[in-house]
């Protein structure tokens, strides 16, 4: 017999496990394209042979997310037309389809072209695949306010966001430092894009199960009147400024961003030449993600408890600790020197994985507060330069680090056989990125971002939500089928 389908007070499916799932298949389809972006700084310096031209390079396909990420999520919010489902879902179809070979655009394999082939390669590669994991990642975003109203739905569904980025970083971490790179520690670049497209298909068919299991509760359908103004993308940016919840989130993102990914060339050349075993970075960089998926269950609960903002902001506290922890460098690189930088590579995980996990939460409050103070939902604009501002941070971030790199001595054609003070300055020049990233965290959130839990208690209330944000929720696996 048929389970007959449980149905809320609007006619909709109820909230579930169903809907959290889903949700996290998204964010694992982004990052089957996203999480190699991490392996391009290696690729284009160490086999491309690209060095500085590489850091210009990356600033300038950033004029590209200047224009592509608001205009599209200003696409996305002017769009009014009828749409079977809903026009999020469509976007982020449309998006799916050109990821499958977006990302392998990005690692054509060609080491011996001229140097101006070398650039329209990078260039055309980046812009392809920024375009289409635009069009998916923006409406993606603006998906979780509106897939419930309720506070502790949306912390569900950003924590398990959360193991969504989670298990789409492991497979690029974890395995394909065993394939992609030799017994010297150098970079097999052909690998790389054969690994990109497979990901591609992978991403590919997460993002057709999500949309197939994602219900819309939230009615922002507006019947336009003919004398109603027309979207304004100048205003809709002004919001944006004036939204605070908005802007401490983007610069706690940007901060999290410059740690992650500014740090990433730095870390893979210390496992190269300070280490001397690339092919155990991945292992490491998982077992510091344990601290992630220990708490990750309990968000909902101490989000119920302690706040969004106030749960993230210890959490960038607990990152500032371990960024000191990551500057002690014991001579001549012994066994407890490796034991102090995993110990501290976990606690800062621990903070990073207690704001990731109601980050994006924060993000959905921030655009109900757009909502609160101008009249105006806005999804796509206000999530989209969130994103921009993200990106911003994932291309001058790598950049900044690498120049400061080679100004201490990092050579790209040395591969894996930089020279030991080399290799030294780069153990520091990590513990000073992640440093950076968790007091940019700490003002965002902290200083900046000013929806406390009787503050959102408040705005949810005159949304007409009157939502109890400190009442007791079950843990995320209880949640109804």
């Amino acid at each position: 017999m048929k389970k007959e389908k449980q149905l809320d007070a609007t006619g909709h499916r109820k909230f579930g496990i169903r809907d959290s799932i889903a949700y996290a298949l998204g964010d694992l389809g982004c990052n089957m394209s996203f999480a190699l972006k991490g392996t391009m700084s290696i690729f284009w310096t160490q086999f491309m042979g690209m060095d500085l031209w590489y850091a210009l390079l990356l600033i300038v396909v950033q004029v590209w997310d200047a224009i592509n990420d608001p205009l599209i999520g200003s696409v996305i919010d002017s769009d009014k037309r009828k749409y079977k489902r809903n026009k999020f879902l469509a976007y982020i179809w449309l998006g799916s389809i050109g990821l499958i070979v977006g990302g392998a655009c990005c690692f054509l394999p060609f080491p011996n072209a001229p140097v101006w082939a070398k650039f329209i390669i990078f260039i055309a590669g980046y812009v392809v695949w920024d375009a289409f994991y635009t069009v998916a990642n923006v409406p993606y975003g603006s998906l979780l306010s509106l897939i419930s109203n309720d506070v502790k739905d949306r912390a569900s569904l950003s924590a398990w966001r959360s193991i969504g980025s989670i298990f789409g970083n492991m497979l690029p971490m974890v395995i394909l430092p065993f394939i992609i790179y030799d017994k010297e520690n150098n970079l097999i670049g052909e690998r790389v894009f054969i690994a990109a497209l497979i990901m591609g298909v992978l991403g590919f068919i997460c993002f057709q199960i999500m949309i197939r299991n994602t219900e819309i509760r939230v009615d922002t359908e507006i019947e336009l009147k003919e004398d109603a103004p027309k979207f304004n993308v100048f205003k809709a940016f002004g919001n944006f400024l004036k939204n605070r919840p908005a802007v401490g989130a983007t610069i706690a993102a940007m901060g999290m961003f410059i740690g992650m990914q500014g740090a990433t060339t730095a870390v893979t050349v210390i496992f190269q030449s300070y280490f001397k075993n690339v092919k155990i970075s991945g292992v490491v960089q998982l077992f510091a993600m344990i601290p992630i998926v220990v708490f990750t269950p309990l968000a909902r609960k101490a989000v119920a408890r302690f706040g969004k903002k106030e749960l993230a902001t210890f959490g960038s506290i607990v990152s500032i600790v371990a960024a000191c922890g990551l500057f002690i460098v014991t001579p001549n690189n012994t066994e407890l020197d490796l034991i102090i930088y995993i110990v501290c590579q976990l606690i800062f995980s621990l903070g990073l994985g207690i704001y990731s996990t109601v980050s994006w939460a924060m993000m959905g409050d921030a655009i109900d507060y757009n909502e609160w103070k101008f009249g105006t939902r806005e999804e796509g604009t206000v999530y989209s330069l969130h994103s921009f501002f993200r990106k911003l941070a994932q291309g001058i971030g790598p950049s900044l680090v690498l120049v400061i790199m080679v100004a201490y001595g990092y050579v790209g054609a040395d591969e894996g056989n930089q020279a030991w003070n080399v290799a030294v300055n780069m153990r520091y020049i990590v513990a000073a990125t992640y440093m950076v990233s968790a007091i940019m965290q700490f003002i965002g959130l902290a200083l900046i971002y000013n929806l406390n839990k009787k503050t959102l208690a408040q705005m949810n209330k005159d949304l007409g939500r009157d939502l109890d944000d400190s009442a007791p929720v079950a843990e995320i696996s209880d949640a109804n089928n």
